[in-house]
């Protein structure tokens, strides 16, 4: 006589299994903190030169206005270059202040906008701002306008 064995578990099963046990993971934030956006947005600056990634990343991380701002400068710059520029490719580190390494930050949140205070090892900060866009952070870089394009006027 051979011993009884119970069928394997079929998938059904194990996902109702797999259910009820929990699986012991938590339900994923439904938005970002926003002092990690600030340190992440950070990180891709100081990395932005000439680094395709890493522009595309700070880009993503701006508000709406700097992206549109961005979007205006790499569609003309590809109209002069002749190939397609990405926005991220167009950032000038310069427009943001690199002058720390932050290894913490507080924040202050009051509805839809946070200030973030960043603070490197020797205890000097620098504050951002960030603002909730369509449920994600999103750092409020100003950008330098644009300038108007001239047309030539032909005398004739």
């Amino acid at each position: 006589m051979s011993a009884w064995r119970s069928p394997p578990p079929t998938f059904p099963r194990l996902i109702l299994l797999s259910s009820l046990m929990g699986g012991g993971c938590e339900p994923a934030p439904t938005q970002e903190v926003p002092g990690r956006v600030a340190l992440e947005f950070v990180n891709a600056m100081r990395r932005v030169h000439g680094d395709l990634e890493a522009g595309k990343a700070a880009y993503n991380l701006m508000w709406q206005p700097a992206r549109k701002n961005l979007e205006e400068r790499a569609r003309r710059a590809s109209a002069l270059s002749g190939r397609e520029l990405h926005p991220g490719e167009l950032i000038v580190p310069s427009w943001f202040a690199l002058r720390l390494i932050p290894e913490s930050y507080e924040e202050r949140i009051d509805g839809e906008w946070a200030q973030v205070t960043l603070t490197d090892a020797s205890g000097q900060s620098s504050n951002a701002r960030l603002v909730l866009e369509e449920g994600k952070w999103k750092v409020a870089l100003e950008l330098p306008a644009l300038s108007a394009i001239r047309s030539r006027i032909d005398d004739e």
